[in-house]
């Protein structure tokens, strides 16, 4: 019963957690880094074709980003996941992969200009996210499920994003039972559209994100309809459009949600039949995702509307962008708006067009309404950078600058305290994850010589044993280095072929004498053909 800490240590992104118990081994996400990375992530235990499982807290790429990349390397287990999730994890990796092959043809189309030119390929492919996303299986809330002999999970709604979810685990073996839970991604409290964070009551070790581990958000609560009308209001009279870099997910549903207010009850005056885009086809996916699971997963104010046949996120005037002919016709049109855009940093996607056409004019304002990672072109802006370089070509930044403060699906310190103290008896360890360093260390120092809630923040690579709580092997920030890791040329398709070839072979152990001699003669015929 052993616990390995893979990603999201010490960092905020790229979570994995790898579970080995019940002679079993279980990924606990397998996300996406996302900005500059600080310290080096270990590889995996094991080879991934010998991952039995994974269990997927939520939706968003880093947590769920890199299971195509799983799927590639020879995996071919069970993705449990909530209903939801499987929902939009249906979508989110199709729309990760088709990113990632977009831009490595638009690199290699640049880089042909080269005499060096070596092609570059994207980390997975379409054909890898589709295989992935056969295996998820869908799992209701709060029921217990049984995974395999002497393993049993279940999902609770942890109010992060539509779907979310923290996941308990029962291990039985030796003749012990632990209980881990895995808390996922914790929801900041009365956020619009979806439930509230939900407690669970008993763990032995809990897995705890520490995004907000270090701060506050703002006492009072904000009224973002106020503030929102305010900027349009004010952008608008000037003959500018509000473009919103905006997570395709979660947060523009969020917004569609309250300009579906404010354009109700009029409140930018002059100007009451404003239009509002939405370019992302993954957007307006998500969007009709949401309003299939509005009976599991939205809160009450939101439920209200829905019981009186009002959709709480949609609205006359509001026109959603499929094609990129639709997308480019924005631009073309003199209006004062809203364009919402993915993705929600600028790092890719079709925001980085609205970008080029809008941020040198000074009567427009960029709206961000959720968290900038370090080293993205979001979290650049929001610095105050004067000038950008969008598609080779240089941008001098004249346009607003703003942010609407306090949009944030995670929980504060505040809201993490409440959800540890949820717990009725304290856990036996609690382990810090998903914050940045700084974070990491200042909530386990607080659980530690405050809440008095032993606590510990490992780095990348390090293992417990979870049957007498040992840590076996305690490892130490190591700095990172750059480095590309490309498993889609043929060669290394071949090898992840060959794990999986492994994998299937442990999973025959205990066959019939027959079969299993049939299987041998099989490979060495293979290996006869193509030994040179």
């Amino acid at each position: 019963m052993k616990l390995t800490f893979v990603g999201a240590a010490h960092e905020v992104t790229g979570s994995c957690h790898c579970l080995e118990a019940c002679g079993k081994t279980i990924l606990v996400d397998f996300g996406m880094q996302q900005g500059v990375d600080v310290f080096e992530n270990v590889p995996l235990p094991m080879d991934e074709a010998l991952v039995d499982y994974v269990l997927l807290t939520h939706a968003h790429v880093d947590h769920s980003g890199m299971l195509p990349l799983l799927y590639a390397r020879g995996f071919r287990g069970q993705v449990f996941a909530t209903e939801a999730t499987v929902d939009l994890c249906s979508i989110m990796l199709r729309d990760c992969a088709h990113i990632q092959m977009q831009e490595a043809e638009w690199k290699n189309r640049k880089a042909k200009r080269n005499s060096q030119f070596k092609p570059e390929e994207p980390v997975y492919t379409m054909e890898d996210a589709d295989g992935v996303i056969r295996h998820l299986v869908p799992c209701e809330y709060d029921k217990v499920i049984d995974l395999c002999e002497g393993i049993q999970i279940r999902f609770t709604d942890i109010g992060h994003l539509l779907g979310s979810s923290s996941i308990e685990v029962w291990i039985d073996e030796d003749g012990v039972r632990k209980k881990i839970v895995f808390s996922g991604d914790i929801g900041n409290y009365n956020q619009p559209l979806i439930k509230d964070p939900k407690r669970t009551a008993d763990a032995d070790y809990v897995v705890m994100e520490s995004t907000y581990g270090d701060r506050y958000h703002d006492d009072t609560k904000p009224d973002y309809v106020a503030e929102l009308t305010r900027i349009l209001q004010d952008t608008f009279d000037r003959g500018g459009n509000v473009v919103i870099p905006s997570f395709a997910v979660g947060r523009t549903q969020e917004m569609l949600y309250f300009l579906r207010t404010i354009k109700t009850e009029k409140m930018v005056k002059g100007h009451e039949n404003f239009k509002v885009f939405v370019d992302s086809p993954l957007a307006v996916e998500a969007t009709g995702i949401f309003q299939k699971n509005k009976f599991s997963c939205f809160d009450e104010n939101a439920m209200e509307l829905v019981n009186k046949g009002i959709n709480p996120i949609s609205f006359p005037d509001l026109t959603l962008a499929i094609t990129s002919d639709e997308s480019k016709a924005i631009n073309f049109d003199d209006e004062p708006k809203v364009i919402l855009s993915a993705s929600g940093m600028c790092e890719a996607g079709r925001i980085r067009h609205h970008l080029k056409h809008n941020l040198w004019r000074d009567n427009c304002t960029i709206l961000f309404v959720g968290y900038q990672a370090v080293g993205t072109l979001g979290r650049a802006l929001v610095d105050g950078t004067d000038e950008v370089k969008l598609f080779g070509e240089p941008i001098e930044v004249r346009a607003r600058i703003m942010t609407l403060t306090g949009m944030s699906g995670h929980a504060d310190k505040r809201g993490l305290t409440d959800w540890i103290q949820g717990f009725q008896n304290k856990p036996t360890r609690v382990f810090v994850v998903h914050g940045d360093d700084a974070s990491c260390k200042s909530f386990t120092e607080y659980l530690n010589d405050e809440l008095h809630i032993p606590a510990y923040a490992p780095y990348s690579g390090t293992r417990v044993n979870l049957l007498n709580n040992t840590i076996e092997y305690e490892a130490g920030p190591v700095p990172v280095k750059k480095k590309v890791f490309i498993v889609n040329n043929v060669f290394n398709r071949l090898l992840a072929a060959g794990q999986r070839l492994l994998a299937v072979i442990q999973h025959n152990q205990g066959g019939a004498n027959k079969d299993l001699a049939k299987f041998a003669d099989q490979i060495n015929a293979l290996c006869d053909k193509w030994d040179r």
